[in-house]
């Protein structure tokens, strides 16, 4: 491990660097001043194509090329400029500024348009759509296809593992049978719908000036709809045209997006619980590595680590997201600056989040089923049984159903042939005896299985 990694604060850049790496070009430094550069560019290139901003004429297709190349071809090397004209200005956004005037200033078609460079802008102008633009990236681009892949992989074993029967367990105790893979099902349903809610969410922008209101733009160029101006600039960049501002993008739509981050990593928590708990009780085996050592002192322990590290990591990320949807909506007045070192965090939360997808991803590709635990559960517990016994007794008008099964199954040892026996006894069509005579624990799964197969 290089030494770099060897004395990171954040085991984001240490232990877990290589886990992260999709995010490092979205989230980092490096990708917020790209993202600003982007910005400022389509800014001045927008400026350049409204007529009636005389002062600055059209660019030549090919100047407009050079300019955009600014951004695309933005290298590490350009961003270690913009840092050591920081050191200067010390203003992160005005750095941006001054990288790009230096940039054209010796450019015959683009040099003219150096003062128009930032024209009319606050640099919550520049910063509200390039943090935007960095969650929509690094939504749309890393977390979720990576969110894919654990869905596809639960449905995956869903389907597999449909017709398998396994004990249900309500307040940890034996309960109405269900089949593994409708377990997983249920999962793949929840993560579906927040799937959908997570690529829905609009990512907002404005582009309005100091207090939100066009003031600096409207002194200068009075003739100008700004705010279609302005709706045309945010939406061209693949973002939603946020109106209303102060200084400041209220940052809504950033908590909506932290909210729907929460909620799928907690069902994700939730599976995770769930798992370790199945395979404590012996429903799945973990594959073992040669090497790996699960104790340091009992030798047989083969631990569910990845589903640990998991639930540990979707832990420290919602407690990020908790605060930013909490925080980042709330700014005195026109504008304070809490929200600034608070959103570059944003990529440490997402970082945690997909680490915990990975780390899920490992332990559920190391699982078996271990059917004859899963069965021999089951069989030890034929009192699951009394729920279908009483109800086809209510069907039938048979007095006081449930309060003879509560009385039969109730704290007593239950087996098959005390089951059985009690069935026999019942004063029913001989059809619907027949059916409860040959059902068994395993077989009561209602639906599961068709269920399961149609996630």
């Amino acid at each position: 491990m290089p030494d770099a990694q060897l004395l990171a604060l954040s085991p984001l850049d240490g232990r877990y660097a290589s886990k992260v790496d999709a995010l490092r070009p979205v989230f980092s430094e490096f990708g917020l001043i790209h993202a600003r550069v982007r910005v400022e560019v389509e800014w001045l290139l927008a400026l350049a194509a409204e007529p009636a901003i005389t002062e600055l004429a059209p660019f030549p297709a090919a100047a407009a090329a050079r300019l955009r190349a600014l951004a695309t071809g933005f290298s590490t090397a350009d961003a270690a400029r913009v840092k050591e004209i920081e050191r200067t200005t010390n203003h992160d956004v005005k750095a941006v500024e001054y990288f790009i005037k230096e940039r054209l200033k010796d450019d015959a078609d683009l040099g003219p348009a150096l003062e128009f460079v930032h024209f009319a802008c606050t640099s919550e102008d520049i910063n509200n759509l390039s943090y935007s633009l960095m969650l929509a990236q690094g939504r749309d681009a890393v977390m979720l296809p990576a969110l894919d892949e654990v869905i596809g992989k639960l449905r995956a074993m869903a389907h597999e593992h449909a017709a398998l029967p396994m004990l249900s367990r309500t307040h940890g105790q034996t309960a109405s049978p269900t089949t593994l893979g409708k377990e997983l099902a249920n999962v793949v349903a929840r993560l579906a719908r927040q799937r959908e809610v997570l690529a829905g969410l609009p990512m907002p922008g404005k582009a309005n000036g100091a207090v939100g209101n066009y003031n600096a733009h409207l002194a200068a160029y009075p003739e100008v709809d700004w705010p279609a101006f302005s709706r045309r600039l945010v939406e061209s960049l693949g973002l939603a045209w946020q109106p209303y501002t102060t200084q400041i993008e209220p940052h809504d739509g950033i908590a909506e997006l932290c909210d729907a981050m929460k909620r799928i990593d907690t069902i994700l928590l939730d599976l995770c619980r769930d798992t370790w708990g199945y395979i404590s009780l012996g429903y799945f085996r973990q594959a073992v590595k040669a090497g790996e050592v699960g104790s340091s002192t009992m030798p047989h322990k083969v631990n569910p680590i990845d589903f640990e590290n998991a639930e540990g990591n979707f832990g420290i990320a919602n407690a990020l997201f908790e605060h930013f949807a909490a925080k980042l909506p709330v700014s005195r007045w026109q504008r304070d600056l809490t929200d600034s070192t608070v959103l570059r965090a944003l990529g440490t939360a997402f970082g945690h989040a997909l680490i915990g997808f990975d780390a899920l991803l490992r332990g559920l590709g190391k699982l078996t089923v271990n059917p004859q635990r899963i069965a021999a559960d089951l069989d030890a517990s034929w009192e699951v049984l009394a729920e279908a016994v009483q109800t086809v007794m209510r069907r039938h008008g048979l007095p006081n159903p449930y309060e003879q099964l509560k009385a039969l199954t109730r704290g007593q040892g239950i087996n098959a042939g005390s089951m059985r026996a009690f069935i026999e006894g019942l004063e029913l069509p001989s059809d619907a005896k027949q059916r409860l005579l040959e059902m068994t624990p395993g077989s009561y799964t209602g639906l599961a299985e068709r269920l399961a197969t149609d996630i």
